[in-house]
């Protein structure tokens, strides 16, 4: 992978569009999955520290990946975690609250971060102090029509929904004012991961990535 500064890892994952987490309870497909993500066009992922030896396995991946991926950490929630991520290889953090310790480590640490916020005074708090990205979780309990609200008098914040966000509504998310979207059950299907069917990850990917450049084309 290329090593890129805060802003061009941001800018990557703005123009990608799409950001799969990897959140799984059997470690030992994580490679399976990153290439069959990465087959079907998805070029950014998250592995959320809920995956069992999730440190070990950046480690392990990172240093095999090409250069035009972006591979970071999810489910940050202190700032350890986020030095010994980043030290592992990680180039993104990602957490589903809103923390300052989290934020002020990623940006020691020469990454971007993208907090999970959910209130407009949460977006608009951790905008302030610096996040790269707006995680809008759980964005299952709104609908892309929160972020037309949001955005009408906060335009400055780049929001990324994350939770409710599926092949079908991806494009709807980015027509509605999102940078990008997160997405994990939707493409990461853990029955086809139990099953090794690891074309059903490729197909989903494929699908979402031709649903966000559609919407990006209209």
């Amino acid at each position: 992978m290329a090593k890129r500064s805060r802003s061009e890892a941001v800018a990557e994952v703005e123009k990608l569009g799409v950001v799969a987490i990897i959140r799984m309870p059997d470690p030992t497909a994580l490679r399976a999955v990153v290439d069959a993500l990465a087959e079907g066009g998805v070029r950014a992922l998250e592995v959320t520290m809920t995956v069992p030896r999730a440190i070990e396995l950046i480690a392990e991946i990172a240093p095999t990946l090409p250069a035009d991926f972006l591979f970071g950490a999810g489910t940050v929630l202190d700032a350890e975690t986020v030095h010994r991520a980043v030290d592992a290889g990680a180039q993104f953090i990602v957490s589903p609250v809103f923390r300052a310790e989290v934020i002020k480590a990623a940006h020691e640490k020469g990454v971007p971060v993208m907090p999970g916020c959910f209130t407009p005074t949460e977006i608009l708090d951790a905008w302030d102090m610096g996040a790269d990205l707006i995680k809008v979780f759980p964005a299952t309990s709104v609908g892309p029509g929160y972020l037309k609200d949001v955005r009408g008098p906060l335009p400055q914040v780049k929001l990324m929904p994350t939770g409710g966000v599926s092949i079908d509504n991806a494009g709807d998310w980015l027509r509605a004012g999102a940078v990008a979207v997160g997405v994990g059950s939707a493409i990461v299907d853990t029955k086809a991961i139990a099953a090794k069917q690891f074309h059903v990850i490729t197909d989903n990917a494929r699908r979402i990535v031709a649903n966000v450049a559609a919407a990006r084309s209209r």
